[in-house]
């Protein structure tokens, strides 16, 4: 048996994209084991860990064999009667065959083997086991590649390309260096730790020596979920001592974890008097520009101090140098905070109106300032229709876009609508007009909040009906991973805040008359089915996230073939669907129900225009239209009330009349008059049992 030791593969670097550095650590390591796995070199359950660091990405592997066991294979080569002539000679087929792959009938295992009535020929051969010194490099190589950079860079005067310059390879397999050549660099032991605070280059005496040397030696504490899991532990520790708690800070803490390789947490602070500027600005510009932590009281008010993560650990008084080189920096940052801030506020929010005309929107749509102008128009078009206060909501699309040329947002594009919000409250504009400027973006992801009032939800709904009725027009549809314009987060926004709120939306005349507000050049160009590829489109959202809601597949295809216009009642269909299936009589009254859309398909326009009962001929038919008649003001009362639980249930009334009717009257029978009023009474059953969902999609669901 080969021997088997743990391996280590390293690669150093110059400093790593932060924010894609775990993406890129993980795969890597991923990348190595499955290749080692897939040559044998390791079992599929050997355990194994990566490692990244701003200058390192490594993967360890627990059991990796010198040389992967020998394989027998065995591989179907043609029939006996082809192989061997009437004498039993081979064939020039059969020599053919073992040639190419380096045989002769002497050395060639072959067996034949009785197949039905057929007798085969196959050939046992035995893989060499991959040798680890020859396959490393190779795989490693192929990790390389496969990894998800989107560009790559070259570095010195050879061909080697990746995503920053590479320094050192290291490949150990257990104390025993693996030759290979990756990336123009020949493999060794040596590593580097930390750039200031290392003793130099690193020997690694052995593969499992690796993360202790590295923090003994070059302090580096390589891996990146213990270096996350430190410096939050830092973080809290000195957030408690001043008394004070962090606000949301995973997704910096995920990128400062990326800049740093022996992180120490410092507490700085700034002049109380910046504190008069709206805390967003100063936060933003904390995080973004300088990557600190800001702090804030009990209360979640701001405060004037925040933590710094340093890559150096430095004894007082040096610790100070950090500290206050730290202060220094941001003060000039928050003062421009301030400066924008103030500036802005000197012109009211409506005036800046008119500069919008000189922003383009979409060069086949317009300007920004017409697209605010088409918001106004469907801002109030939706207010009526969902009894909300017109001028309100006017009002708040008018002055939604505004702060874009405004020099905060300017400098800060992240605080669009935040920004707005405080100089319309400023501008003493209505509370919810100055809401519905910041809420209107809401929900930017999946996850996300709604906008708070109603006049928010309606220009957050007007913003992305537009977006998507415009882009539509132009032919600018998603297809396939691509969506530049982020149109499916735009329709699945409409959706939630019509479902979630819940408003009575109708969604088709929504649709139509953010279509009818576009430039007539744009109308003029839409296709005429453009109406109907939005909808198509809406309800594939629809039914994505109503599938990611564990709601079941056949249960949403029966709601939504009605294409109901109001998506609000979408859930409580959902609902009455499964309390209907748990009925004894769903089975009968679904499997009746796809009979009868079977049957009227068949028919096509065949049939009378209302029902006759005069032609009865059966018993059966009159039970079935007498009965149908006695419950259908209950299912249309209940519908009525949007008690679509009740309305499913009262059709279980009609599970007895439906199957005898079936059972005893002929349908599509040779006589004309019968035959064209039972079609009619079909379709009258038809439309009173699928008004809450199409029971003929339950058919399987139901057991029928």
């Amino acid at each position: 048996m080969s021997e088997r030791e743990t391996l280590l593969v390293e690669l150093v670097t110059e400093e790593l994209p932060p924010k894609a550095l775990p993406r890129l650590g993980e795969a890597f390591g991923r990348g190595v084991l499955e290749r080692l796995q897939a040559r044998r070199l390791v079992d599929a359950d050997a355990p194994w860990r990566w490692f990244a660091s701003p200058r390192r990405l490594a993967v360890q592997v627990s059991g990796v064999r010198e040389r992967a066991p020998d394989q027998a294979k065995e591989e179907r080569l043609m029939p006996v009667a082809v192989a061997f002539d009437a004498a039993g000679k081979p064939t020039a087929a059969l020599e053919k065959r073992l040639a190419a792959k380096g045989l002769t009938l002497q050395n060639a295992k072959l067996e034949r083997r009785i197949e039905g009535k057929q007798e085969m020929l196959y050939l046992h051969t035995v893989e060499a086991g991959a040798r680890l010194d020859e396959a490393l490099a190779v795989l490693v190589a192929e990790a390389i590649r496969a990894l998800p950079i989107p560009k790559l860079m070259r570095w010195g005067s050879g061909e080697a390309q990746f995503v920053r310059p590479v320094h050192r390879l290291v490949l150990l397999h257990g104390a025993r260096v693996v030759p290979g050549r990756v990336l123009d660099l020949d493999s060794g032991r040596e590593t580097l730790g930390h750039r200031f605070m290392s003793r130099g280059a690193i020997e690694l005496a052995h593969a499992e020596a690796y993360e202790p040397t590295l923090r003994a030696e070059g302090k580096v504490i390589a891996d990146f979920a213990e270096r996350r899991a430190e410096i939050e532990r830092q973080l809290q520790e000195k957030a408690a001592a001043e008394g004070d708690v962090l606000g949301e800070h995973a997704a910096l803490l995920d990128e400062v974890t990326a800049l740093v390789e022996h992180p120490t947490v410092y507490v700085g602070r700034f002049e109380e008097e910046f504190l008069a500027v709206p805390p967003e600005c100063l936060i933003l510009t904390m995080q973004a520009n300088q990557k600190y932590f800001p702090l804030f009281d009990a209360q979640g008010r701001l405060t004037n101090r925040f933590l710094i993560v340093s890559n150096m650990h430095l004894p007082e008084p040096k610790s100070r140098n950090i500290v206050e080189g730290n202060q220094r920096v941001v003060r000039p940052r928050l003062a421009d905070a301030r400066f924008f801030y103030e500036q802005d506020r000197k012109e009211r929010l409506e005036s800046r109106l008119p500069r919008l005309d000189a922003i383009v929107y979409h060069n086949r749509i317009g300007t920004l300032g017409e697209r605010v102008a088409r918001l106004e128009s469907l801002s109030g078009w939706l207010a009526e229709r969902l009894a909300a206060d017109v001028a309100l909501a006017r009002r708040a699309a008018r002055l939604a876009k505004c702060d874009l040329v405004t020099q905060m947002v300017g400098e800060f594009p992240e605080l669009q609508g935040v920004m707005g919000r405080y100089y319309a409250l400023a501008d003493g504009e209505p509370e919810a007009v100055a809401e519905a400027i910041e809420d209107h973006y809401k929900p930017r992801f999946a996850g996300d909040t709604l906008p708070r009032r109603l006049t928010g939800k309606i220009v957050a709904l007007a913003e992305r009906l537009d977006a998507l009725a415009g882009l539509f027009a132009i032919g600018e549809i998603p297809t396939g991973e691509k969506d530049p314009y982020g149109l499916r987060r735009a329709a699945l926004g409409v959706l939630r805040i019509a479902v979630e709120t819940p408003l009575p939306l109708e969604l088709d005349a929504a649709i139509e008359r953010a279509l009818a507000e576009q430039p007539p050049a744009v109308r003029a160009q839409a296709p005429a089915d453009t109406v109907e590829k939005l909808r198509r489109f809406f309800d594939e959202r629809l039914r994505h996230w109503l599938r990611e809601a564990g709601h079941a597949l056949d249960a949403i295809d029966a709601v939504l073939a009605l294409r109901p216009g109001r998506i609000d009642t979408v859930p409580a269909r959902l609902e009455a669907v499964a309390a209907f299936l748990e009925a004894p009589e769903a089975p009968t009254l679904a499997a009746a129900n796809k009979r009868i859309a079977n049957l009227l398909r068949k028919a096509g326009e065949e049939g009378a225009a209302h029902v006759d009962v005069a032609l009865f001929a059966e018993p059966e038919e009159k039970a079935l239209f007498e009965k149908m008649h006695a419950v259908a003001p209950y299912v249309a009362s209940h519908l009525e009330n949007e008690a679509y639980a009740q309305a499913l249930s009262t059709l279980v009334a009609l599970a007895a009349p439906v199957d005898a009717f079936f059972d005893r009257v002929m349908v599509l029978c040779d006589e004309p008059l019968l035959r064209a009023n039972r079609l009619a009474l079909l379709r009258e059953l038809w439309r009173l049992m699928n008004q809450v969902a199409d029971l003929s999609v339950l058919a399987r669901e139901a057991g029928a």
